[in-house]
Order: structure tokens, then sequence, then C-alpha cells
């Protein structure tokens, strides 16, 4: 898939000022799959990324790669694609500055629609002055790391920007980046207020995100056996996980880092999910959810049910008639369906239950 942003860090990376040298170490900091990063002539490149699917497109690809890189200021180049939350990229950017050795450069890159002129603002305030590179209708912003020219008071405060924090009046802890991560989304919500008492037996939740869907299901249904927690982004499953983490002695709770679409590790009796429409960028995202519908079904019992919750005006019906035998819509408020699939214990026969199910 055709990666503007990534193309112009790729070139700015071939100009004589950016370019790593065949001693170099590099770091990439929520690195993105490229066949041309192999062309680097660099000592040894590490990927960050913590995301799954950009995970295994990474790994595919024969690269080295982590959840998170120790800070320790020993690489030459820290390379950076910032996210869109600005508090996350803040601290990420200053992350790569005390990933830097002196003397090294930090390389940021965004698409122009994704706040690339913020992110230049923002590596300026630290490091002082930066130059460009403008192509694809994104923007590539360089800087060196030089002692005179850092503002460590604004590097102190930025660093701990996306530190974890109590949220919901202490009920959770959350951090920027996470999605809806100082709030319960109204989708979520939705679907707390649909979700019967009555689940028992081996459950999912599938895109776990901080863990609010979870921890609803485990108060509400105290016949839940067990529960597997799947989420793509390993910030948020950390933080479901110390936020279940109470649950943990009464039941067992195991938190898996995957990418949900390439399956998941049924048989269950039940499942619940909010699945994410968007990866990068703003546009829908609308083949995620159906694979996770698919993975739900693939991943039930004969019988099993799935509860989901979803932008009503997202096209999810058809995958869920082609997957499920009961297909019936519980709320259709607010912009969001709740909806319950029953999985066919033998051929499936696309029933629709509700007069609603078809909008």
């Amino acid at each position: 898939m055709h990666d503007p942003a990534l193309d112009t860090l790729m070139l700015a990376l071939e100009l004589e000022a950016v370019a790593p040298g065949e001693d170099h170490t590099v770091a990439f900091f929520r690195a993105r799959a490229d066949r041309a990063l192999a062309q680097m002539n660099c000592k040894s490149l590490i990927c960050e990324q913590s995301f799954a699917p950009e995970r295994d497109r990474l790994v595919a690809m024969g690269y080295t790669v982590d959840a998170e890189i120790p800070v320790r200021e020993t690489f030459d180049r820290v390379l950076v694609m910032p996210t869109r939350q600005r508090q996350e990229t803040r601290a990420e950017l200053a992350r790569a500055v005390l990933a830097t050795r002196e003397g090294g450069i930090v390389v940021a890159c965004a698409a122009n629609s994704e706040g690339a002129k913020t992110v230049e603002a923002d590596l300026k305030a630290l490091l002082g002055p930066v130059d460009t590179l403008i192509k694809n209708k994104c923007r590539a912003i360089w800087a060196p790391k030089l002692a005179d020219s850092i503002n460590q008071d604004l590097l102190t405060a930025w660093a701990a920007l996306d530190e974890k924090r109590e949220v919901l009046d202490g009920a959770f802890v959350s951090r920027p980046g996470v999605f809806a991560w100082d709030r319960v989304d109204p989708a979520s919500a939705l679907l707390i207020e649909h979700m019967p008492n009555t689940l028992a037996g081996r459950g999912a939740d599938l895109g776990c995100g901080f863990g609010v869907l979870s921890r609803a299901a485990l108060e509400k249904a105290p016949k839940i056996a067990s529960l597997d927690l799947y989420e793509a982004e390993r910030r948020a499953l950390d933080l479901a996980e110390e936020n279940l983490a109470s649950w943990k002695g009464k039941k067992p709770l195991v938190g898996i880092w995957s990418d949900v679409t390439k399956g998941v590790d049924g048989p269950y009796d039940f499942i619940i999910m909010n699945p994410p429409f968007h990866q990068s960028g703003k546009a829908d995202r609308t083949d995620v959810g159906q694979g996770f519908i698919r993975a739900a079904s693939s991943g039930l019992r004969g019988g099993g049910q799935l509860f989901l919750v979803a932008n009503r005006h997202l096209p999810y019906e058809q995958t869920l008639r082609e997957t499920f035998k009961v297909v019936e819509m519980l709320a259709d408020e607010g912009g969001y369906k709740v909806i319950r699939a029953i999985k066919a214990t033998g051929k499936i026969t696309g029933q629709v239950l509700s007069k609603t199910a078809g909008k």
C-alpha cells in the first residue's frame, strides 16, 4: 500500500546532510514497513512499533522490532512517524531527542493533512532551527541534537506527556494515544447498556482498548468463567491488564497482543467488541471491522454469541449475514448500533431477526 509520508522520509534520508553513515546506528519510532529501509547504509536499524499489524509487516520483512526501545542517548539517527494524537506525538519527539547522541539527528515526517506543520513547530521548539523537505503532500523535518540548542524544560515536560495516569475518577489508568484514552466512548457505553448479565463460559473482548468493555462484562455477568483480551496496540493492552488486575485472582484473564483479523484462539462461548474502523489517516477502514467479524465467527463455538457495537453507517450487516445464523439489532441510538449475532451449529442460513437490522 502506497505510503506518501514514508516515501518522503526515505527521500530525506538520501540527502547528504541526513543520510546515516555505514558505522551509524538508527532507531525508527512508530516504524512502518518499507523495502527501502533495508537500503540504508548503516551499522544497525532497530524499529519501535507497538501496533501489532505494523509490527507483523516489519517482522515479515526481516527487521528487528521492539514494542518500546529503551532511551539511552546512543543512536546516531532517530526517525519518527508521528501519530495524530498531539500529546503522544510530543512525547514521542521528546523520546527521540533523548535517544539521540549529541550531534546525532532527529528526523520526523508526517502528511500535511495529519499535522506536519505542527510537528515542524514542535521539533523546532525542542531542538532549535530545523530543515525540511516538502514532497508528496508531506513534510520531512530534521534537526541535530546540540546541547546548546535544546529546550531542556520543554524536553522534560513533553517526555512525561503520555505517561499513564488515573482517568474516569480513578476507576482506570490510561495514557494519551490510546483510543478514547480518558473517557468511555459513546459506542462502548451503548454496548455496555445492552450487554446481558447472562454472558457465561469462555469469552473474549476483541480490540479491548484499556479494558472498559471487559470490566463491564465481568461486573455484569458473574457466570463468565474466563476472558481473553485481544488488542493490537501493546500500550493499550498493558493498561487493560493493569485495569483488570483485581479480577485475575478470581478468574483466568489472558492478554493477547495480536492482529485480530488474522484470527483468534477459540472456541469461545461469547465475544464482545467495538472494532476499530480507522488505522491511519481519516478514511473509514470497513475491512478492519469486517475482519473482526469473520475472526469472531471463526472463534465462536456453534451457538456462541457475538455482541458488537459500531457506527450506524458502517456496512457490517452483509458480513454478519454471511458468517452468522442469527443477526439481531439490539439498539440503534445516537449514531451507533448494537448487534447480537449467533453462530450456526450447522449450515449458516443468514436469518435476520429485527425490523431495523437491514438499515
